[in-house]
């Protein structure tokens, strides 16, 4: 068996334009904020270790408000400038068809990923699509990819895992599932540091296939 796990956003899809207006909105209503660019808020969900509330709301701590306001209005946001990357949903319907196993673990919450996959119409591919809030400790830590690696029984003497994603949290926790790793370009980050580094999805299938 061979088993192949996605991150979502910068890997799979791109969805910094909606991301970033929503935030921005958060700013606006909330704090009187003028808007952050996409590059700056990019850059600070692509830092190992951040503050993200300070960076996006200069507050210390995610205060309850703001999240409340971000998932209202992100969950009508999400699906509006949202696009998968050139190759990508050719890849996984070939993954699929090759008899591989396809999961995402994503670092957002599970119901936005969810409802853009759908409406990429690429959701119903995956076996298991897990965001940060269904585990305790999100990417880096393995606990999410352990989780999906439970699911299909996976036995290391036996089967091929792979963790695909654009951002050193995905490679780390790769790295802490005791599976390989494979660094995609074409996302949110065009460097990264992993044995295996694409620059296309068809290098993807170069690799599992």
């Amino acid at each position: 068996m061979k088993i192949v796990i996605f991150d979502m956003d910068g890997t799979l899809l791109d969805s910094k334009k909606d991301i970033t207006i929503s935030i921005n909105h958060v700013r606006e209503i909330n704090y009187d904020l003028p808007p952050l660019s996409e590059k700056f808020i990019v850059d600070a969900i692509n830092m190992e270790v951040r503050n993200l509330s300070k960076l996006f709301y200069e507050t210390q701590i995610y205060l309850r408000r703001d999240k409340n306001l971000f998932e209202k209005h992100y969950k009508l946001q999400c699906v509006k400038n949202v696009y998968l990357y050139d190759g990508v949903k050719e890849m996984l319907e070939r993954l699929v068809a090759s008899h591989v196993k396809i999961s995402v673990a994503t670092n957002a919450p599970t119901q936005f990923a969810l409802r853009m996959l759908e409406h990429l119409q690429v959701k119903n591919l995956f076996d298991v699509i897990i965001g940060a809030d269904k585990v305790n400790n999100s990417k880096p830590s393995p606990e999410m990819l352990n989780s999906i690696l439970e699911h299909y029984r996976f036995d290391a003497a036996k089967h091929k895992a792979w963790m695909v994603g654009d951002n050193s949290k995905d490679i780390l926790s790769a790295k802490g599932a005791g599976i390989e790793s494979i660094f995609v370009t074409w996302g949110f980050s065009p460097d990264g540091i992993s044995n295996t580094i694409v620059k296309k999805p068809t290098e993807v299938l170069d690799i599992v296939l």
